[in-house]
């Protein structure tokens, strides 16, 4: 009862409060909010991280993978309409097999040797990566055409959100929740275009379980997307360090790798 009476007075007060805004206004504001709940400064100056925990795939609700996962992230100066990131996904107690994401290509790294991902995966990873609202607020809120946009407040798992729509010089969309008392982005939606049926798919993220992972920089510790409804993965990180120094081998192929040809 308690819980629910402080939700509604938050709700309340936030509505009377910020009734005089526009809504580009309002969008900005609840944005700006985030980037300093999240950390920043520290978070805008976060240059690596390292995620380690447990990994799950799945493929129409069903799970078709499980590992232990480390997910190293680097970020770079993102070159106009590129990706601003490299990141190596690596899988096993020993990391035998990896995928590797830069700023240009992508590789499936095995003890076969590395072989070029697919155009449409790596298409979705740079979209994904724009659009994700953690990548928005580190790499491209000052980026010319971005604009925020309102679209009030309402319920989100029983808690009071803001809901942004975040749109680019491209046009493309994300409508992201941030919780009312946090201030944390809570959930990302955008629709994509499917180019084999032509129509679109809906892609949604859940972020939960924020930790300081050093710095005052806030990072969610699990991570759920979900394709048209249905779960396609899971992270939960067992830890989260930032800053590490991480060096340019772990997201460079060894000069010694085999090539394998790209899938057709």
């Amino acid at each position: 009862m308690k819980w629910n009476v402080l939700v509604l007075a938050v709700a309340c007060a936030a509505h009377f409060a910020f009734a005089a805004e526009t809504r580009q206004e309002r969008g900005q504001r609840v944005v700006n909010e985030a980037l300093k709940a999240l950390g920043g400064d520290a978070y805008l100056h976060m240059e690596d991280r390292v995620e380690s925990g447990r990994a799950y795939s799945f493929y129409r609700q069903q799970l078709t993978g499980l590992s232990i996962a480390k997910i190293y992230t680097r970020y770079t100066v993102p070159a106009p309409g590129n990706i601003g990131v490299r990141e190596r996904e690596a899988f096993g107690k020993d990391e035998s097999s990896s995928v590797l994401f830069t700023e240009n290509n992508a590789w499936e790294i095995t003890y076969r040797g590395a072989r070029p991902l697919d155009d449409l995966r790596y298409a979705n990873f740079k979209d994904s990566t724009r659009r994700n609202i953690l990548y928005i607020l580190r790499q491209r809120l000052r980026e010319p055409g971005m604009m925020f946009y309102s679209q009030g407040s309402d319920f989100y798992q029983n808690r009071p959100v803001e809901i942004v729509d975040i749109t680019d010089s491209d046009n493309l969309t994300v409508t992201v929740y941030f919780d009312q008392l946090t201030k944390l982005p809570v959930r990302q939606v955008f629709k994509r275009r499917n180019p084999e049926y032509q129509d679109f798919d809906t892609e949604s993220s859940l972020f939960a379980k924020y930790r300081d992972v050093g710095g005052g920089v806030m990072w969610p510790c699990t991570i759920v997307r979900e394709r048209n409804g249905d779960k396609i993965f899971e992270m939960y990180s067992d830890s989260v360090e930032i800053n590490r120094n991480l060096t340019d081998n772990l997201f460079t192929l060894p000069s010694s790798v085999k090539m394998l040809p790209k899938p057709k």
